[in-house]
């Protein structure tokens, strides 16, 4: 089997724990209580959501061609 790679955004809740969302694949967002186990939760969350787009015969997506910035903006703009 082919391997694939995805970003994996990692947000720490307020009351603990960490969202994990999946920017390429819409709707790809799962919870783990570390980060370990958020990256765990969103590896599986990865392998459904894909084994999901074959079984519908939908196109599989990638992040070729995606590129990524950090931009800073004043906090009062």
């Amino acid at each position: 089997m082919d391997q694939m790679s995805y970003r994996v955004l990692l947000r720490k809740e307020p009351e603990g724990g960490y969202t994990a969302i999946v920017p390429t694949l819409p709707g790809c967002v799962t919870f783990g209580d570390t980060i370990e186990d958020a990256i765990t939760m969103a590896k599986e969350a990865i392998e459904l959501y894909l084994e999901s787009l074959r079984a519908h015969g939908d196109e599989i997506p990638t992040e070729e061609g995606v590129l990524e910035y950090t931009v800073m903006v004043k906090a009062n703009a």
